[in-house]
């Protein structure tokens, strides 16, 4: 900026005007994070680029759009400059770190792990390095390991770090209640952690690079209303197996359309549970951490908006994480999030009708969009007609579906999500039969966790595998033998045997209309996701 002396001004002292642009209207496609086409006048006629001209214009196209005078929507209509931001940080950080270090605020970053034998060390490791002055971070690793060996080892490694200088604190505590949301309560309740003003969190596979606090905090600073920095995962396996690859797509699309849709329009997008940053302002000021669900992340986010906190998510700032390589690990994740999201949906509708500080707009997307729609009824209703519905309907003559709701709607969402994909069309037709099968276990979870059945507040972590893995220090556990209905998933092998029923029954008998060629697909599927025919293991291991 034009006569400011960068190498004598603190990082958070810089004014207003020399990191923000002055702020356009809402309607302008600038402020949700786009950029404005400008169109030439078809009577002015278009100038001839000189070649200094056309040089600038090369250097121009070549750089990011951040670069290029595109900035990220913010809540309150303040426009942050990402790269020049983050430029300016870094070069006054790396001027004189112990003369600028008081400027920086405290920022506290928190890893909950259980268990978590093989990726202990890149989570420890990774927050360890994040680049922020030492006299003004914390690393807590909360710890709730119960096997005594994975803990020691936990603890080890955090002294080690505590010799480097590093200012790491190792916390457990004598039971798991909570799980993870009891954890990061007790974390927050240390009087280390009352003052810092911000808080990240990664959970223990997420391995952030190294300049996440400088490229996340700045949104704090000159944004009072804004309570979460959200930053988007990277998988480190994502082209493992054809079971992550198809995961892939599904966080793809929940990413660009939940997350980011979410912040460009200023409507409620939840938080991811990790590989974000907090405000503890606004933790305290929504009641803190509450164990009363799975999606203690969700939980947290909704009470924040209803009172009147704003959310952001960046897409460029990405951290690295591993996707489940196991069939049953990922059916866990997602029954954990799915009966999470409908518990939830039934404690928070009240406080979302009553809420004062939110718009009836707002109350409308979160109630009825956010939570009934995609958290309840889209499971649900895809599971009945496609998997219960349509096979019967090949039985009973009287019984017609209507072609536009059976394919052509389908079809409009399935260009949706793949258009977000064009290297991954060759795996669409698995992706298809892989989502039919999910919805089998999204409909249960829903309905178990919005009417309280069985197993809706059970909690089981995600097991890591450590594929990032560059030294082989840490011992592996050995491998047992799994029983037969550890290896075998029988809810599908039943759902199998019925569709392959109907299958062959509209083969014999064809009737108005014959989906016997989709339901062998869908029977197909289901056998293979039964015996673990995908990920990392099968019915055979």
């Amino acid at each position: 900026h034009a006569g400011v002396d960068l190498r004598k001004t603190p990082p958070f002292g810089l004014d207003q005007s020399q990191l923000f642009f002055s702020p356009p209207p809402i309607t302008s496609p600038l402020a949700h994070g786009g950029c404005r086409n400008r169109r030439r006048s078809p009577v002015r006629p278009r100038r001839r680029r000189g070649p200094l001209r056309r040089r600038l214009h090369r250097r121009r196209r070549l750089q990011p759009p951040a670069c290029r005078g595109r900035a990220g929507g913010l809540p309150g209509g303040h426009l942050v400059v990402h790269r020049r931001l983050r430029w300016l940080l870094l070069l006054l950080a790396g001027d004189d770190e112990e003369k600028g270090g008081a400027h920086y605020p405290m920022v506290l970053v928190q890893i909950p792990m259980y268990n978590e034998l093989e990726v202990y060390k890149l989570s420890i490791g990774a927050a360890c390095e994040l680049q922020w002055p030492k006299d003004r971070i914390i690393v807590q690793v909360l710890d709730d390991s119960t096997d005594p060996f994975i803990k020691n080892l936990v603890e080890l490694e955090c002294e080690s770090w505590a010799v480097k200088g590093l200012n790491i604190k190792y916390a457990t505590r004598s039971s798991r209640k909570g799980f993870k949301a009891g954890a990061l309560k007790k974390g927050m309740e240390c009087d280390y952690a009352k003052q810092c003003e911000y808080v990240a969190i990664f959970d223990a596979d997420f391995q952030p690079e190294p300049d996440f606090l400088l490229r996340t905090v700045p949104f704090f600073v000159h944004n009072p209303e804004v309570a979460l920095v959200q930053a988007r995962w990277s998988f480190v396996n994502d082209t493992a197996s054809l079971l992550t690859r198809v995961q892939k797509m599904f966080f793809d699309y929940h990413f660009k359309v939940e997350q980011e849709a979410g912040s460009a329009t200023f409507s409620f997008f939840s938080f991811n549970g990790t590989a974000g940053v907090w405000r503890t302002a606004a933790i305290k000021e929504a009641g803190g951490w509450k164990d009363r669900t799975t999606v203690e992340d969700m939980d947290l986010a909704v009470r924040a908006t209803l009172k009147g906190w704003k959310f952001v998510y960046v897409g460029d700032i990405r951290v690295k994480s591993e996707l489940p390589s196991t069939y049953k690990a990922y059916c866990r994740q997602q029954f954990r999030w799915s009966c999470g999201g409908a518990h939830l949906f039934r404690k928070v509708a009240k406080d979302i009708l009553t809420a004062k500080d939110v718009s009836l707009i707002k109350k409308f997307h979160m109630l009825y969009s956010f939570f009934l729609v995609r958290r309840v009824m889209a499971p649900t209703v895809a599971c009945i007609l496609y998997n219960i519905i349509l096979p019967i309907s090949v039985m009973i003559p009287e019984l017609f579906l209507p072609v536009w709701g059976i394919a052509y709607i389908p079809t409009v969402l399935l260009v949706v999500t793949a258009i977000r994909h064009p290297k991954n069309l060759h795996i669409l037709p698995f992706w298809i039969l892989f989502e039919s099968v999910m919805t089998m276990h999204r409909m249960r979870a829903a309905l178990s966790g919005l009417f309280e059945l069985s197993e809706f507040n059970e909690w089981v972590v995600t097991k890591k595998t450590g594929n990032n893995f560059e030294d082989n220090e840490v011992p592996l556990l050995q491998k047992t033998r799994k029983r037969l209905r550890d290896r075998v998933n029988f809810r599908e092998i039943v759902f199998s045997a019925f569709l392959f029923f109907c299958a062959s029954y509209n083969l014999v008998f064809p009737g108005k209309t014959s989906y016997y060629f989709n339901l062998y697909l869908q029977g197909l599927a289901f056998v293979c996701l039964g015996l673990n025919f995908t990920g990392t293991c099968s019915c055979c291991q």
